[in-house]
């Protein structure tokens, strides 16, 4: 339901365009399939629609949108989509109001937006009563009908029995994905909301949090999984093993120097070095493939290994001390 038949049939019959700079994205998108009481090109039908909302301005969405989705392994022909409107119009009750049919070609799946003046000629409004329900069964009753793929109605208007069935919902499944995506992304709750607002949807967030997307598709991200509490913990979680990790990385430089000039150091002093102390070795303690982290901390434990030093005592050192011991032994023998 809306408010403005100029915004809604100028969206379903001009060319796609972008919102910034009204650049064009592609042209010939739509095709006009029906007509019901008016005629012309879309501004004619929307001055036409806006005289008839005249005889009732009481009402403040004279608008009703409805948009019939194919899935992608379905083609009918336009005869047939013909039919489906007609059928639409006699289930949904506006079979005797002005109502356009428009077809659109900028997707892989056959679809339709159809646009009903809800002000009838008489000046009655046109219910919208059980609206969800009468929709859903006009959809089962198409699928049988043209044979197409039959999927479940939404959850409240099946039987007991058939709510436990699974479900796949693309847009949940999509959306469930990018809040993980935006989630690994981000060092805050802010970065969140930020990249999920330039994936296209709106966030909205008071007690809980909800989204919803550029086709006003809302869903609470419980629904998803991801409730408020559960984003914000995994968002301060991921800032904790980052600073973690980077603690982590700094003492992996401190003991990769303190490697090296122990290395240095043994072998200006000629010293033959150890298997743990050789740098050239400590890559073979460590297995190639794993990822970074793992890898980090397999070097941090070889690094962490006690160094295996062996006393080297200058010539001059180990003179000083045979004397020392010849004097005392002298000693001790007088």
């Amino acid at each position: 339901m809306g408010k403005s038949f100029r915004g809604c049939i100028l969206y379903c019959m001009q060319d796609k365009k972008q919102e910034e700079g009204e650049k064009l994205v592609m042209s010939n998108r739509s095709e006009l399939l029906h007509y019901n009481l008016c005629f012309g090109d879309q501004y004619e039908i929307i001055k036409q629609f806006n005289e008839v909302r005249q005889l009732n301005l009481n009402l403040s969405k004279p608008v009703m949108h409805i948009s019939l989705s194919l899935s992608p392994e379905d083609k009918i022909e336009k005869g047939k989509m013909n039919q489906m409107v007609e059928e639409c119009a006699e289930i949904m009750g506006f079979a005797n109001n002005q109502y356009v049919a428009v077809y659109h070609k900028d997707t892989n799946h056959q679809h339709l937006h159809i646009v009903v003046n809800r002000v009838g000629f008489n000046g009655k409004t046109l219910s919208d009563s059980h609206n969800f329900r009468k929709i859903a069964a006009y959809c089962r009753t198409m699928e049988l009908k043209h044979q197409l793929k039959q999927v479940l109605s939404p959850r409240r208007y099946l039987h007991e029995e058939q709510r436990l069935l699974p479900r796949h919902d693309i847009r949940k499944e999509l959306l469930k994905e990018r809040i993980t995506k935006s989630i690994s992304q981000s060092k805050s709750y802010l970065e969140f909301e930020y990249r999920m607002k330039q994936l296209g949807y709106e966030v909205i967030r008071g007690r809980g949090i909800a989204f919803q997307d550029k086709q006003k598709v809302y869903f609470k991200g419980s629904e998803v999984g991801y409730s408020l509490a559960t984003i914000e913990n995994k968002l301060n979680l991921q800032l904790r093993l980052s600073q973690n990790l980077t603690q982590q990385q700094k003492e992996f430089l401190i003991l990769e120097q303190r490697l090296k000039r122990e290395n240095n150091y043994g072998e200006q002093s000629g010293q033959k070095l150890s298997h743990k102390q050789h740098p050239k070795k400590l890559n073979d303690d460590v297995s190639e493939g794993q990822p970074h982290y793992h890898r980090q901390q397999q070097i941090l434990e070889i690094l962490m290994r006690p160094i295996e030093e062996k006393e080297q005592m200058p010539y001059q050192l180990k003179k000083s001390k045979r004397k020392r011991k010849y004097q005392h032994q002298q000693y001790h023998h007088l």
